[in-house]
Parts: structure tokens; sequence; C-alpha cells
């Protein structure tokens, strides 16, 4: 399930791709069917090795294009407020549902701005002010402290806007995403955000897999519209204003990535 639209993204065939906090990969696999040089990046060893392993069952099923400038994708340990590779070293950037459990969020910001490249774009998601402010009045176990390494903050769409150009980037577009979520973890948060074994949360789980899997019209619909007003994900698109530097070659990323 995506939450990045990768035609506002802009992403094409061998771009090079930061996927900043790629948790179990999702947008990490997308990027590499679409013939990038991709770059997995994380503080969960397991989750890493979950997604190297895929990588490689990719290639082996040939799901990755093996006509791309440079077809192998790595999955790098990194911390986001001190990102292991140099300036302007991706063209596209991703940065899904990470943001709000950063303490220093302004300086993760300031280094997804260094490593895009001049004239490169970024797509950032968060959970939507709105929903979010529901979970956090129906559960205190939802996010931090009770959850270490949960949400730390609520974003609202200017304040993101604002850390996002006082980087240097400019959005340029945005949308809501994934609205059929929002009172699935509404329920989550009321019965306790722990509990997956409660009958109602169970059922509600089963329809959004169903949803997932089958694109069933019914629930597209349903999500489409929930998602225009009561989004679970604000998706923002920015990008870095272009200028004159050098360009890096894939040897250069993959270096950089082993050195890591």
């Amino acid at each position: 399930m995506l939450t990045v639209d990768y035609e506002r993204l802009g992403a094409q065939r061998g771009d090079r791709v930061l996927d900043l906090g790629c948790g179990a990969g999702r947008h990490a696999f997308e990027s590499v069917r679409r013939g990038c040089v991709t770059v997995a990046s994380d503080r969960d060893t397991d989750e890493l090795r979950s997604v190297t392993d895929m990588f490689a069952a990719m290639d082996d099923a040939g799901e990755i294009d093996s006509q791309a400038p440079q077809r192998i994708s790595h999955a790098v340990v990194a911390d986001a407020t001190a990102l292991p590779y140099p300036d302007g070293s991706f063209d596209r950037v991703i940065a899904a549902e990470v943001l709000e459990h950063i303490d220093d969020d302004v300086t993760a910001i300031a280094e997804l701005a260094r490593v895009l490249r001049p004239g490169g774009t970024i797509a950032v998601t968060v959970p939507a002010r709105s929903a979010e402010r529901v979970c956090w009045a129906l559960s205190g176990d939802y996010h931090a402290p009770a959850v270490p390494g949960g949400h730390v903050r609520i974003y609202s769409s200017s304040e993101l806007r604002a850390k996002l150009a006082a980087a240097g980037l400019e959005v340029s577009d945005s949308h809501g995403a994934h609205g059929l979520h929002t009172p699935y973890w509404w329920l989550r948060c009321l019965v306790g955000p722990h509990n997956d074994q409660h009958p109602l949360v169970r059922a509600f789980h089963r329809l959004l897999v169903w949803d997932i899997t089958a694109a069933p019209p019914l629930t597209r619909t349903l999500d489409r519209l929930l998602s225009a007003v009561l989004p679970k994900s604000l998706v923002l698109y920015a990008y870095k204003a272009p200028a004159r530097c050098r360009a890096l070659d894939d040897a250069d990323l993959v270096g950089a990535a082993h050195a890591a």
C-alpha cells in the first residue's frame, strides 16, 4: 500500500532514490520496480535485513529492470539527523511516516534537503492532523512517551510546509491518503491500540486487507472520498531549487552506501 504518488514525485527510470525510514520497504520496492537506483535507510536492522532479502528475491524473479543503468539497490542503517551520504546524492527522496517519530525533526529535514540534488524532488508524509488528534485523545498508549519510538508530535500542514521551506524546499503539491484507515485507527485507539484481537478490530483489518489486495470499486471510492475530507496521512511534494553543482555518478552513491 503506497502513500506516495510516484507521478507527482516525478521518479523516472535510472533516478537515485532514498527511502528514509523505509520500514518494511513498500516504497523502496516500488522504486526498484520502476528502475530506480534505490537506497532504503532505517534504524531497524531487522527490517533492513528483510528489505535486503526482498531486493534479492525481486532480482531473482525478474522484477528488477535488467536494462536499468544500475540495478543494485541497498538497505543501509542510517540516522535521519546525520545521513551518511554526500550533498546532492539523490534525485528523489521519500520520507514516509517518519518525521513524527524524530525529536529533532528540523535537523532531519535539513539532512533530507542536503542529500537531495538541486532540481530534485521529495515526498514527505506524516499523520494528518485531524485524524491524529483524535487518536491521541482516545488513547495515551498510542503515542510517545508511552510508546518508545512512537509519535512525538502532531503536524499541521502549515507547520510542515514552514519547516520544509526553512530547509530550502519549495512545496509544489499535496494530498491526503488512506482515508479508509482513519476510522480503523480510531477504533484501535478506542479499544486499546495494542488489542489486535478485538473482534471489531479484526473485522475492520480484514476489510482493509481485502481493499488492498482486491481493490474493489466500492472501497476504493470510499477511500478517495475519505482521503479528501478526513485523511489518515498528509502527503507533501517539494523540490529543491536548481543550482550549479557537480553531478554524482552511481559509483559515488554505491560507495557511500557501502561505507555507511
